[in-house]
């Protein structure tokens, strides 16, 4: 893999330890020679994911809107900054620069964020690796969740699988080495079977 896009929050959070899990992945992706993709800008832990990232000696794209880098949030000290027309074409781009996905904690942009690329990931449209860093039980509540979509039939077990976890960078970085998207369709044969009904 040479570039993982990471998504996380724009804020610092309430605790410490969401700054230093930044720094943390910022500094393992460089010492593997992974780059950095991240939402460019300055600001709490993507700020942080990307200065450490930058001062361990890796390489660091940002991909912003042109409406937000106008409120001087983009970091100006990036290897490469792509500025683009809107939100739709930002996550396309970090799609496309990406060999893999990381959420960190974050707010609703980054549950947007990860959960589109995972639906993507889902439809068969890439074959990339989605994950969760889940520091002390931070995405518990939303993997809970899921099982209870599972239970209730909305989404195949092995597409939640699809979904890695890890507590730390190196777990979550090893296992989208050892990651082979599976072979399946979104539907069941059942869904297949059953022609639309005319309304």
């Amino acid at each position: 893999m040479k570039s993982i896009c990471i998504f996380l929050g724009a804020n610092p959070g309430n605790d410490p330890k969401y700054a230093q899990a930044a720094r943390n992945m910022g500094r393992e992706l460089a010492s593997r020679k992974i780059r950095t993709v991240y939402g460019g800008s300055n600001m709490g832990l993507m700020g942080i994911l990307a200065q450490s990232a930058l001062e361990a000696g890796g390489e660091v794209v940002g991909v912003i809107p042109e409406s937000l880098a106008k409120k001087v949030v983009a970091h100006n000290g990036l290897t490469d900054l792509h500025v683009t027309d809107s939100m739709h074409e930002r996550k396309a781009l970090m799609a496309e620069l990406s060999d893999g996905f990381i959420a960190l904690p974050g707010g609703i942009g980054t549950m947007d964020e990860i959960f589109e690329i995972f639906t993507w990931a889902q439809l068969g449209f890439h074959t990339k690796p989605c994950g969760l860093l889940n520091l002390d039980g931070y995405y518990d509540k939303l993997i809970d969740f899921l099982g209870g979509v599972v239970n209730e039939g909305f989404l195949r077990t092995a597409h939640k699988e699809m979904l890695i976890t890890g507590t730390s960078p190196a777990q979550i970085l090893d296992a989208f080495g050892n990651y082979e998207a599976p072979v399946l369709s979104k539907w069941t044969e059942k869904d297949m079977a059953q022609p639309l009904k005319r309304q």
